[in-house]
């Protein structure tokens, strides 16, 4: 069976790719599959510095293909259950898989972005799309609620009552409509090239300061004051104690390019 998610590697940078292009990359069981399989395997690189997540063809992806998935009702049954030690099903592990990885994953977003497609974009750390992009939570269309972490993305991104409004109505929203809603990072004409853009910038600060700033912020987001507190006194006493740290000082002190070793963690 031909695979529905490529991954390249070069120069520490993953490149993401939905690559079913004739189906506008609509999600089937295969593809929820291989985007959880793929984020397990790029989470353990640690010399990997970034990830892009793409979509082939004319679209980044269309949202669930409803039509494969419901001829396989004993796949859907077990893909739905949860993985204790987890906390998600298969559904919701194929957008969350993106925020374990302790690398910044960026989504670059043409097309059609609906549904599913939608909340995978949402579970990477920025996001920039065409102008012209279609955004919307599409699963009002079909009488359903967006059930693979995107009730929890939308709150982190928009006030209340726009996540109501979104996913109530089903609406969809261009990429210049969204980044003012606040879903998208920026807009470009070549996503693409902005978020590989971004990437490169990115790749000259520490990978440890990265990851311990991705920790830090998704793990204290809705937290209290007490416990941001501590988790930031925590990831600063490891990071003073690193070599990638000391490489960072030094490097800025000498006004040079660092060069990081791999990630500790």
């Amino acid at each position: 069976m031909a695979s529905l998610v490529t991954c390249t590697v070069q120069d520490g940078i993953a490149r993401v790719t939905l690559d079913r292009p004739d189906k506008l990359n609509a999600l089937t069981l295969q593809t929820l599959d291989e985007l959880v399989a793929t984020a397990h395997r790029l989470r353990r690189d640690r010399t990997l510095r970034a990830v892009v997540i793409e979509g082939a063809g004319d679209a980044f992806c269309a949202g669930l293909d409803f039509g494969s998935v419901l001829r396989q009702p004993a796949k859907i049954l077990t893909s739905f259950v949860p993985r204790p030690w987890r906390g998600t099903n298969t559904f919701q592990e194929a957008c969350w898989a993106w925020r374990r990885i302790p690398v910044p994953v960026i989504a670059a977003v043409h097309g059609h972005c609906l549904g599913g497609g939608l909340q995978i974009a949402l579970a990477a750390d920025f996001r920039f799309a065409t102008p012209d992009s279609q955004w919307s939570v599409l699963e009002g269309k079909w009488g359903i609620i967006p059930d693979m972490t995107g009730i929890r993305t939308l709150a982190e991104l928009v006030g209340i009552d726009t996540a109501k409004r979104l996913t109530m109505t089903a609406e969809v929203v261009s990429g210049k409509e969204a980044e003012a809603l606040g879903l998208v990072t920026g807009v470009d004409a070549d996503p693409v090239a902005a978020a590989l853009e971004l990437a490169e910038r990115l790749k000259v600060r520490s990978p440890d300061q990265l990851a311990a700033a991705k920790r830090l912020f998704n793990a204290t987001w809705t937290s209290g004051p007490r416990r941001t507190f501590a988790r930031e006194r925590i990831e600063q006493a490891w990071l003073l104690g690193i070599r990638n740290t000391k490489v960072a000082r030094e490097a800025a002190a000498a006004k040079v390019t660092p060069q990081f070793g791999p990630r500790s963690r």
